[in-house]
């Protein structure tokens, strides 16, 4: 049950100190600063602790592979610089508390027994404070009574102190509402799309003198990038694979090895609930059958997250004899208890049920075949290294090396932009792009497994082809040119009808678009619409937008201002005005906390860092 109620205990309070502050009881257990009798700094009076460094460095970590659901290590914190926040949090908060003893702020007896009491991880099934929860908590987090009292003293006191910092803090509700009005704002508009159909007399064919003026024009558009004319050998498991002789035996020692994946018992989807004691999980399984209550409340009552209670899939031989006999026996229950479970008494709660399978020698032949190849052309490839490496290195040839051995001959006009074949592969694309001519070839991994050697024949410089060689490229570019340019002309041509009194139905199909807010997106039209069209001023205004294949004349029709009276934007505005308050509460205390730890000064002990650093895996 250790490893849930410590999980429970981290979550027990959260103090907001410069924005994102905590202090964790997550128990990291390090036997050798246990008590805090070891310091690692001091701000002022106020001494912080190795145990509370190595708590704080714990809670980070839990936090990240909660957050990620990857394995996470000190180290990687580190290499982020997390580190260095957590303990900057703890200078911060010894400052604070430094401050608040020297202002004489502090909580009586009975302030920090009323929070004791209100946090919900020390209550029993009815609400009330249950002192063997609160003593067996504290014990399961290396914490006695005293020690936990006093953090809540000194805690209350940085938050008296904060709250007389910047509680008085109001933000103008003009800065809200600008940024509410402006975001909130919606505009209706009509639209007349111009396609190729749309030109009078159409897209004419380019004439040659079109396409050698355009082509001439636009040199940077049709120059070739340099190539490298590279031959290659290369050999690859796929390519020897199909040719790998697998003994039978070996596919079927295999499938027996793998017999858990492919013969899967019964298994259920389970979330364990662990109590106290029997008495309190049967009472809870009454207060759920009664409707007084349901699973998910009381993992929230007991401070902890589903994620904390979630065992995943579980099969019978997972659990204790107990409570296996009592889940996979009842096919109808959802909720389950209370069982003896190897953590303690406990509540069951099944969400979903996963019938036996198997899969069959034959059905899984094939996979468990390519595998078995897979791995025997690597070997196969290992086994030709070295005799590849000694042809190299006697002066064969890559031709040579292709005829001796089972690696393959190739060749390419290697670019950047190649990424097909031996290109797709980041070890020969490193290995193309440094090659000297007459560097001897050398023997290189593929990302696979496989092998590669390659000679740089010619560097081809970037050039311009020939027009009578990329005529039809030329003939496309400059048919998009055309038509942007020509569909820009007719919709300035039908703009100017509208300011002479035409009105848009006369210029083609309308369509509307209503409510559109600045951040939306039209479907098939150019990607800036919007945006003009919230630049124009007045109803009436029009603007062209130009496309790549089309040109649309936009008319603004309204603008909307946001409701001031729609409850939404309401909330939008509380909402920014809080988080304004908050941005300036945040750099307020910030520069109140900087000059703190300026006036009283901050000494670290980096040994004793370094010494917490090493307790960890």
């Amino acid at each position: 049950m250790a490893k849930s109620v410590a999980k429970k205990a981290s979550n027990l309070f959260v103090w907001i100190i410069l924005g994102l502050l905590f202090i964790a009881l997550a128990g990291f257990g390090i036997g050798s600063f246990s008590g805090g009798g070891s310091q690692i700094g001091q701000v002022g009076e106020v001494e912080i602790t190795a145990e509370d460094y190595a708590r704080a460095l714990d809670q980070e970590i839990r936090a990240q592979i909660a957050q990620t659901g990857q394995p996470v290590t000190l180290a990687d914190l580190r290499a982020q610089g997390i580190d260095q926040a957590v303990l900057q949090g703890l200078v911060a908060q010894a400052a604070l508390a430094n401050e608040a003893r020297g202002m004489g702020l502090s909580v009586g007896d009975a302030e920090v027994a009323r929070q004791i009491t209100q946090i919900a991880a020390f209550q029993g099934v009815n609400g009330s404070f249950d002192r063997d929860a609160y003593d067996f908590t504290l014990r399961q987090n290396n914490l006695t009574p005293a020690e936990f009292e006093a953090d809540i003293r000194e805690d209350t006191a940085r938050g008296l102190l904060q709250v007389a910092v910047i509680g008085g803090l109001t933000p103008d509700t003009t800065i809200a509402e600008a940024l509410v009005a402006y975001q909130g704002e919606t505009r209706d508009f009509s639209l007349v799309t111009l396609t190729e159909a749309d030109l009078p007399t159409g897209l004419p064919a380019a004439t040659d003198a079109d396409l050698q003026g355009y082509y001439e024009a636009n040199p940077q558009r049709f120059t070739r990038p340099e190539a490298r004319r590279i031959t290659y050998a290369w050999v690859t498991p796929s390519m020897l694979m199909d040719d790998m002789e697998i003994d039978e035996d070996a596919l079927q020692a295999l499938y027996d090895q793998r017999a858990d994946q492919y013969l899967q018992p019964e298994r259920r989807l389970l979330e364990r609930l662990v109590f106290i004691d029997t008495d309190t999980a049967q009472a809870a399984f009454d207060a759920i059958a009664a409707g007084e209550t349901d699973f998910d409340t009381l993992v929230a009552d007991r401070g902890l997250t589903l994620e904390d209670v979630d065992l995943g899939e579980v099969a019978r031989a997972d659990l204790s004899p107990a409570a296996a006999e009592a889940v996979f026996s009842d096919t109808d229950s959802e909720i389950i208890g209370p069982v003896d479970s190897t953590l303690g008494p406990a509540l069951f709660r099944v969400n979903a049920v996963l019938d036996a399978s198997e899969v069959s020698f034959e059905d899984a032949r094939e996979e468990l075949r390519a595998e078995l190849a897979a791995e025997a052309a690597r070997r196969t490839i290992d086994d030709l290294r070295d005799p590849a490496d000694d042809l190299l290195a006697s002066g064969a040839t890559l031709e040579d090396l292709s005829a001796d051995t089972e690696m393959m001959l190739g060749a390419i006009t290697y670019t950047p932009a190649s990424e097909d074949g031996i290109a797709a592969y980041d070890a020969f694309r490193d290995a193309a792009m440094v090659a000297e001519i007459g560097d001897f070839p050398e023997l290189l991994e593929l990302s696979d497994g496989g092998l590669f050697a390659l000679r740089l024949d010619e560097v081809v410089p970037p050039a311009l082809p020939p027009l009578a060689e990329i005529r039809a490229e030329v003939v496309q570019a400059w048919r998009a040119s055309a038509l942007r340019d020509q569909l820009a002309a007719r919709g300035e041509a039908l703009v100017g009808q509208l300011a002479t009194g035409a009105a848009l139905a006369d210029l083609g199909r309308v369509e509307t678009e209503r409510q559109v807010r600045r951040q939306d997106f039209i479907p098939d039209a150019p990607p800036t619409l919007v945006a003009q069209v919230f630049q124009l001023a007045a109803p009436g205004d029009v603007v062209l937008v130009p496309g790549a294949d089309s040109a649309l004349i936009a008319r603004l029709d309204a603008i909307n201002p946001a409701a001031r009276d729609d409850p939404t934007t309401q909330i939008l505005i509380q909402i920014i005005g809080q988080s304004l308050g908050q941005s300036m509460a945040q750099d307020i205390f910030e520069a109140y906390g900087q000059a703190m730890q300026g006036a009283v000064g901050i000494r670290l002990d980096q040994a004793m860092i370094n010494a917490v650093h090493a307790q960890f895996p």
